[in-house]
């Protein structure tokens, strides 16, 4: 029994960092200019070679060594560390206060639609008595 330890399955890391942007195979196969299989057997590869390796890494907005060193705890960790929420519910993850009483919004927007309704009837009686 070996002690040494695996590589890294590079396809892995591809998948998961597609997978964090939002984006399918389909639009990585077409910003790579090859077919969705091609990405699949990519992602199912344990190792790429450099030069594919780095294409991918610019599809995808990361560095090579991103993608070799990617590890779900790091980017966890990550998240834990640096997003900071004052608020005390976690339903409410952004905490709207507007500078305006949206009250007054609508009646500003109500008197507008009304002022056009006038202008409408105006000039409909002006084409009416023009006849």
């Amino acid at each position: 029994m070996s002690t040494l330890s695996r590589p890294k399955h590079i396809g892995r890391n591809i998948s998961r960092i597609r997978e964090l942007r939002d984006m399918k195979q389909e639009a990585l196969a077409q910003a790579l200019g090859t077919s969705q299989q091609t990405v699949s057997a990519i992602e199912n590869s344990e190792t790429i070679d450099d030069t594919r390796l780095a294409e991918v890494a610019e599809a995808l907005g990361v560095t090579p060594e991103g993608i070799k060193n990617y590890s779900d705890e790091t980017i966890l960790s990550i998240i834990n560390n640096t997003f900071n929420s004052h608020d005390t519910s976690t339903i409410n993850g952004i905490n709207v206060q507007p500078t305006f009483n949206p009250l007054d919004k609508i009646v500003e927007l109500y008197e507008r639609l009304v002022q056009a309704e006038k202008d409408k009837v105006e000039y409909l009686e002006k084409i009416v008595k023009g006849k």
